[in-house]
């Protein structure tokens, strides 16, 4: 998940105290008014006496963010890449279960990555398991199992949905036994939610 924190937002005759949250690909804003902000869409990026000054199409958003200003236009202006944000290596071995976008598979491939598609091999450094509901979170239990060492069980799950949301992916992987250790923004539209087995069972 990303950072969040209170603070004082100008945008053009607006101001606002409310809570900042800057995302994988995008900085939020909930207070009087609310800002989405994506990435991409920010021309350019300021840090500023501890404002954070974004000039977007609908003009300039200011965040009042004091020391956190100069970390927060940094990691806008040079976002991590997904690899870097899972922490995959060149070479490593993946076993994907489920759908996944052709984006994703290009990424892997760029990398040198070995995968394996719709079953996991012993030797994983990662498995990821696509889940869009409740009902196929309960395959989890069967791949836990396939979970040794130091392996990475990445759950992929659609954001912003009613019938599966963070707290239904965190209980599924805490009643297998494993361990939600970090959260990454997969995607525009997916998060991914990493566990692994506790030090004492490794």
């Amino acid at each position: 998940m990303g950072n969040e924190v209170k603070c004082t937002v100008r945008m053009g005759k607006e101001t606002s105290e409310g809570k900042a949250l800057l995302e994988t690909s995008e900085i939020l804003f909930r207070g009087g008014f609310r800002l989405k902000i994506p990435f991409a869409s920010v021309k350019s990026a300021k840090a500023v006496d501890g404002e954070l000054r974004l000039e977007t199409a609908d003009g300039w958003a200011v965040f009042e963010l004091g020391p956190a200003a100069e970390k927060w236009r940094e990691k806008i202006v040079h976002p991590k890449s997904r690899m870097e944000k899972i922490g995959l290596k060149p070479k490593a071995r993946v076993s994907l279960l489920g759908h996944f976008a052709a984006e994703f598979l290009g990424e892997l491939q760029e990398l040198l990555v070995f995968v394996t598609k719709d079953k996991v091999t012993p030797d994983s450094d990662a498995v990821f398991f696509a889940a869009d509901s409740q009902k196929e979170l309960l395959g989890v239990q069967k791949v836990a199992k396939t979970v040794e060492g130091a392996t990475a069980l990445w759950i992929v799950y659609p954001k912003g949905q009613k019938s599966i949301t963070e707290n239904d992916v965190i209980a599924a992987g805490r009643k297998t036994g494993l361990k939600d250790v970090k959260v990454v923004g997969f995607s525009p539209t997916h998060t991914a939610l990493k566990f692994v087995l506790p030090l004492d069972r490794r």
